[in-house]
């Protein structure tokens, strides 16, 4: 069978607008203690990430890597470096995804592409159990565990599994209504950290063409 990355790349762009950053401070708590306190204090932060793609026979179909910064509410950068650049940026009003070696830019509105998605957590509502159900897991070595269900069965994400460790998040697991996994680990994470608002402004380069949905 042969593998079109793109396509992989595209449903990449997918998972990440549904993405959130959780990372935390003080005594170790269960997951949803931690949850709770990542949306009544998190502002902002950083973080390095690895991204992993699993079909629905459980083979590796794509490895990514690269940086993230996000700004509460709407603002938010993933910027992938390999296999090859691709950058998604939530503005506050749209979200814009640019991939360099096609030289185009997807440009839709912020709130139809997060809806009630898990990302609502990052850039939303602080009610978060009136959109999502929550649910304790087994902490697994000295990993806090969380499941967050969405409400809306038509969104993208069947369940995500959020790991945390020391306060910080570590790893996300996201399962589609697919059977596709896709595993984030994070790395260097710091929360709150000194972020400029001008870093999610986008401006299409000369000669890039722009679709709009």
């Amino acid at each position: 069978m042969t593998i079109d990355y793109r396509d992989i790349a595209r449903w990449c762009a997918r998972v990440i607008v549904a993405l959130c950053l959780f990372t935390f401070s003080g005594a170790r708590a269960g997951g949803i203690e931690q949850l709770q306190y990542f949306i009544d204090r998190s502002t902002s932060g950083t973080a390095t990430f690895q991204q992993f793609v699993y079909d629905v026979d459980g083979n590796l179909v794509q490895e990514s890597q690269g940086n993230l910064t996000f700004l509460r509410p709407g603002r938010f950068k993933w910027f992938y470096k390999t296999p090859y650049e691709q950058v998604l940026i939530g503005d506050g009003t749209f979200l814009w995804v640019y991939d360099k070696d096609l030289e185009q830019a997807t440009k839709v509105l912020l709130k139809d592409a997060l809806g009630s998605s898990p990302a609502a957590l990052l850039y939303g509502s602080k009610d978060i159990e009136s959109y999502f159900g929550l649910e304790g897991l087994e902490p697994i070595s000295d990993s806090e565990r969380v499941k967050v269900i969405p409400y809306e069965e038509s969104g993208l994400f069947e369940r995500i599994e959020i790991a945390l460790s020391e306060g910080v998040l570590r790893t996300m697991t996201l399962y589609d209504h697919f059977g596709q996994k896709t595993i984030i680990k994070f790395d260097d994470f710091v929360v709150p950290a000194n972020v400029d608002a001008n870093e999610f402004e986008f401006v299409p380069p000369e000669g890039v063409d722009i679709v709009t949905q």
